[in-house]
């Protein structure tokens, strides 16, 4: 059995430009969207719901890689169909595709994607930012990311100019316990990952996996925060 549980909160902003989206077949494989709208002024929002909408939308019941990079560029063909002189709106994003014996997923952007298994982080995307270019170069460590004075810098998003290669990835899932987190910027800068496997390892559920990171979320944020998204999905192989 998949289990799933999500939030999504405006924080310390006028408008909540995130979107959680997901839907299953009843055989119970799973498509799960998160995106991050850039944009301001309502364009943001417009933009993270365009882009969930045309992956989930457009989703076949299936866990195949190559169909849903298919499914990213209709997300960012959707965005762009959404622009207009005024705002040229764009939206970061990660989905995930789960099933009983497989998952697949793709991100753009600075909307993360985490594995864990038996309580374990063993993958986790790297963001496409100007902050993780800066790790690469060896400037700064991962950890320096979440509060670099260039982490707002995204390089990669739905609704960009010119063309968009989403990246991809996927594992079969092996006997054990799988847990996956995906997160928008808001969240993840606030909780750091040896928390979310301490958090994991304590919780009875998704939800209270959830509850648990908002707490040490909530400690820490300052009044005029990002919004801030995460959703939640366990499996047992």
């Amino acid at each position: 059995m998949i289990r799933v549980a999500d939030y999504s909160d405006m924080g310390g902003r006028s408008d909540n430009e995130d979107t959680v989206l997901w839907t299953r077949t009843d055989e119970g494989v799973l498509c799960l969207v998160v995106a991050d709208g850039l944009g301001g002024h309502g364009g943001g929002k417009t933009a993270s719901m365009a882009a969930a909408e045309a992956i989930c939308g457009g989703w076949d019941g299936t866990t195949d890689r190559e169909k849903l990079k298919v499914l990213a560029q209709k997300a960012h063909e959707a965005v762009l169909a959404h622009q207009n002189p005024s705002c040229a709106m764009k939206s970061t994003v990660a989905a995930l595709l789960l099933s009983d014996a497989e998952a697949s997923w793709i991100h753009a952007g600075d909307t993360r994607l985490y594995h864990f298994i038996d309580g374990k982080l063993v993958f986790q995307t790297k963001d496409h930012s100007a902050s993780q270019i800066a790790v690469v170069l060896g400037e700064i460590t991962p950890d320096q990311i979440r509060f670099h004075e260039d982490r707002s810098r995204v390089l990669k998003a739905l609704g960009q100019e010119g063309d968009l290669v989403v990246e991809a990835g996927g594992a079969p899932l092996t006997p054990g316990k799988h847990a996956f987190l995906l997160c928008t910027d808001g969240f993840w800068e606030y909780v750091l990952e040896e928390e979310m496997e301490a958090d994991l390892c304590a919780a009875e559920n998704p939800a209270d996996w959830i509850a648990r990171m908002r707490v040490r979320h909530r400690e820490r944020i300052p009044e005029d925060n990002d919004n801030n998204s995460a959703a939640a999905v366990w499996t047992e192989r």
